[in-house]
């Protein structure tokens, strides 16, 4: 039966995975970048047809042996097949043993591409192009006794391909600008860039780095530093540059620094260098496998790329520790975006990797001494907090102060951090007088929880008791364990907790963020999320507005509308990927706001769609969103440059980005309750972004989200130009 619906969707498929193939050759899967690319591609008819015909087998082969979809649409799976067609197409006769030959070789690749993508894959590596030279490699041996293969001689004569493409007009064209006076380096570095779609066009170059530039100023700019360092290096070693093929230098030595500089790693100046000392190493490898294949007539292709990329990226992973070169977390094909992204979201998306710890008492509390500190805080149990409270002359008693009870905190519940099982309980010391220490029993009191395997927090000095849990007891974050004494090493009441990976009473302490707290300042409480209390500071927990949690709980499935003059009423769907990432969208117009929820946080993570879309202000307004009932707090967070428009100021800041940042979107969030004259409740959600560009701050954005009945019932957005009224229909 014919079934229109299922047709458009193979085609959207085989289309989407044919483009990422394409840009997948420059670490790219921009759309656009890649229909750029086949463009080029076909300026050598003769290759671009052999790579879109290898790429095409590919995608339709793997997709009918079963491979996953998302990673045939990646393009991983299949740009080694369009590499393969790129290459034969340059170098064989077309005829019927040649289309035979390419279709049986492209399935092969494709299925080799997706076992060595596994295999290197589950040690966290790239395949690369690994496949496109195995399967190369066999077709010119095989070609050696296939009489039906022939060695074209057409690339000699590639103008008259030009000429059959275009006719007079585009030839003229093409020889215009290969006639160009342009100094050697940057005649050198275009046609290198046009080798990588086996090519020797300056005029392929030159619409290549147009193309480039636009998907990735940081990669144009590393391209161009490793054609640089290549040159260089040559005539350092002493080397004959003229004997160096573009396609080495293209492939092997510009693809070797874009893929450590910013593509596998975060760019930055260590990943720079790192790249450019990588160049030589490239070069060295180039030179010895060169030899060695040269005894079978061998071209070594982009061996020596894959193996300086694969063997630096391992080396990266056997680090004890991470270092400051750090491996791309998440990717997102364009360096760019994992730059910006990495930089705003080393803090956000820290709820996703730690347990989530809240203080262990109620109401306000002062570190009184810290990590490092100062007094007993030191060597293996270093990384441990105490806490007291202050009345408003900085005071932890009230007088005389000479008995424990004299003392603010004592006595005062201390609660679970959170969720997990009692591990070991001391429950039998007494407590010191005021300015007595028993350091024989040093911890006192203690009770040790565990959370997780090799995560426990350990609470000491309480009262002896007091307690409220028993050992092997699960117990909820909040839950009363006991209340705060003065045993143990204590000379005065005071709090002790700290993280640790093992369960002993004494076991060495453990730096590890607390989820979420507010530290005062003056009259105004900043919110700390996933971080580590000072000493000094005064802390409170996050107190949860029930109305705010429920009107940013999407379920998955749940519709509703928005609807603002100027605007198409969009509808918006809450959905969960099989990744467990939540996002709302409005498929209408293909776009998502990907967003996190916690017990504390509303924040959104990614963008994805038009700019024209009542979702994309809404994923600013609603950027980052504090659920505490606390209106004195103010939260401050950094949005991603990529959401601006392209512009040279923004192209200025790319190419500097790994370096220095001068130019910045800031977004401040606060919240507003009001009263209704019936008494209930009506919540409005502040947020304002300035654009900083160097020391000028300029608004860009104010934005209000309006809540009632635990749903969102609007959002306003308030541009230089404009003023957005959204309504939300549930």
């Amino acid at each position: 039966m014919f079934q229109p619906k299922a047709i458009t969707s193979s085609l959207q498929f085989i289309v989407k995975s044919v483009l990422n193939s394409y840009s997948m050759l420059f670490f790219s899967n921009n759309n656009i970048f890649a229909v750029f690319i086949v463009v080029v591609s076909f300026f050598n008819p003769y290759s671009g047809l052999g790579g879109l015909i290898a790429t095409l087998t590919a995608v339709i082969a793997g997709n009918n042996i079963g491979f996953s979809k998302p990673q045939m649409e990646s393009g991983i799976y299949t740009y080694s097949a369009l590499l393969l067609g790129l290459g034969m197409g340059s170098f064989f006769v077309f005829n019927f043993g040649f289309w035979f030959l390419l279709l049986l070789v492209s399935i092969f690749t494709v299925m080799l591409s997706a076992v060595l993508t596994n295999k290197l894959g589950k040690q966290g590596l790239p395949a690369l192009s690994l496949a496109f030279i195995v399967s190369i490699w066999l077709v010119l041996l095989a070609s050696k006794e296939f009489a039906a293969l022939g060695l074209t001689q057409r690339n000699i004569y590639w103008l008259n391909e030009i000429y059959a493409t275009g006719g007079a007009t585009l030839t003229q064209g093409v020889l215009a600008v290969e006639n160009l006076t342009l100094p050697q380096q940057v005649e050198g570095f275009l046609r290198s860039l046009s080798a990588i779609l086996f090519q020797n066009s300056l005029f392929a170059g030159i619409l290549l780095s147009i193309g480039i530039f636009i998907y990735s100023r940081i990669a144009l700019l590393l391209m161009v530093a490793g054609y640089v360092v290549a040159q260089g290096f040559m005539v350092l070693m002493g080397g004959s540059v003229s004997g160096i093929h573009y396609y080495n230098i293209g492939t092997n030595f510009m693809l070797v620094v874009m893929a450590i500089g910013g593509f596998y790693t975060i760019p930055s100046k260590r990943s720079f260098l790192w790249a450019i000392l990588m160049v030589p190493i490239s070069y060295i490898l180039m030179i010895g496998f060169t030899r060695i294949m040269g005894v079978w007539g061998l071209p070594v292709f982009s061996l020596p790329f894959c193996i300086t990329v694969i063997i630096f990226l391992y080396t990266l992973q056997l680090r004890w520790a991470g270092g400051k070169l750090v491996l791309t977390p998440i990717q997102y094909f364009n360096p760019e975006t994992n730059l910006y992204r990495y930089i705003i979201g080393r803090n956000r998306v820290l709820s996703q990797f730690y347990f989530p710890f809240s203080l262990p008492f109620m109401g306000e509390w002062t570190v009184s001494q810290g990590y490092e500190g100062s007094i007993t805080h030191k060597g293996d149990w270093s990384k441990a907090l105490d806490f007291v409270v202050l009345d408003e002359q900085m005071k932890t008693f009230r007088l005389p102060g000479n008995l424990p009870e004299h003392f603010y905190c004592y006595n005062m519940p201390v609660l679970s951090p959170g969720d997990g099982i009692v591990e070991e309980i001391v429950d039998h010391i007494e407590d010191n007088p005021i300015g007595g220490n028993n350091t024989a029993q040093n911890w006192g009191n203690s009770i040790v929880i565990k959370h997780a395997d090799g995560l426990y927090t350990k609470l000491s000095h309480l009262k002896k008791n007091s307690f409220k849990v028993t050992k092997g007891m699960f117990v909820q974050k909040g839950d009363m364990l006991a209340t705060c004494g003065n045993s143990g090493r204590s000379p005065e009441p005071h709090l002790h907790f700290q993280v640790q990976s093992t369960p002993y009473i004494g076991s060495k302490t453990l730096s590890y963020p607390l989820a979420a707290f507010l530290i005062k300042n003056n009259h105004t409480y900043e919110p700390a999320l996933f971080t580590v209390p000072k000493e000094g500071n005064m802390v409170s927990n996050l107190v949860t507005d029930i109305q705010l949690q429920q009107a940013f709980t999407f379920q998955p499935g749940y519709f509703f509308s928005v609807s603002a003059e100027g605007f198409d009423t969009e509808e918006w769907e809450a959905g969960t990927t099989v990744y467990n990432e939540t996002y709302l969208c409005c498929k209408k117009k293909g776009a998502y706001a990907y967003y996190i929820k916690n017990d504390n946080q509303f924040y959104c993570t990614q963008y994805y769609g038009t700019k024209k879309s009542l979702l994309f202000y809404f994923y600013q307004a609603a950027y980052s969103i504090l659920l505490s009932t606390d209106q004195s707090t103010i939260l401050k967070d950094q949005l991603p440059l990529t959401i601006l428009p392209s512009n040279p100021l923004q192209w200025m800041q790319d190419i500097l980005a790994p370096f220095y940042i001068f130019h910045q979107l800031h977004f401040v969030g606060s919240l507003h309750q009001q009263t209704d004259p019936l008494g209930g409740g009506k919540i409005v959600y502040r947020a304002t972004i300035n654009r900083k560009i160097g020391v000028k701050t300029v608004k860009q954005m104010d934005a209000a989200i309006h809540i009632d009945s635990r749903k969102m019932l609007s959002f306003t957005i308030q541009l230089p130009n404009k003023i957005i009224d959204a309504k939300c229909h549930h």
